[in-house]
């Protein structure tokens, strides 16, 4: 079983394209695709909507997604994780990344954490 992902509205569309290419098993959705939250949905309602269909969001939110996950914690709500791109990396790098950890990854290996790519 991979990972499914939504990928933020402010992430290059080459992730989702490249990563469908590349690997069409993996499950991607984009905020503001058909059964997706729509643009300019706030973070808190966008880990919502990732907890309720079992998505781990991907984006480049460093600032104040760790706020929104706390704050959704303790609600005593949950993710399957949040994946943070590295700036420092390539796209090709990053994609390399995530594509590794969808195929690899453990059911709910990620919950409630924040991963910063790459991975250790």
């Amino acid at each position: 079983m991979s990972l499914k992902y939504l990928i933020d509205e402010n992430v290059n569309p080459l992730y989702p394209n490249q990563i469908r290419q590349r690997e069409p098993d993996i499950v991607i959705k984009v905020v503001g695709e058909p059964e997706t939250p729509p643009k300019s949905t706030l973070d808190p309602e966008i880990l919502c909507w990732c907890e309720d269909h079992n998505f781990v969001l991907v984006t480049n939110n460093r600032t104040s997604m760790p706020v929104h996950l706390k704050d959704h914690i303790a609600q005593n709500r949950h993710v399957t994780g949040i994946f943070i791109l590295n700036p420092n990396l390539s796209v090709g790098e990053n994609l390399e990344e995530l594509i590794l950890v969808a195929l690899a990854s453990k059911a709910n290996e990620y919950q409630d954490r924040i991963v910063y790519l790459p991975l250790p």
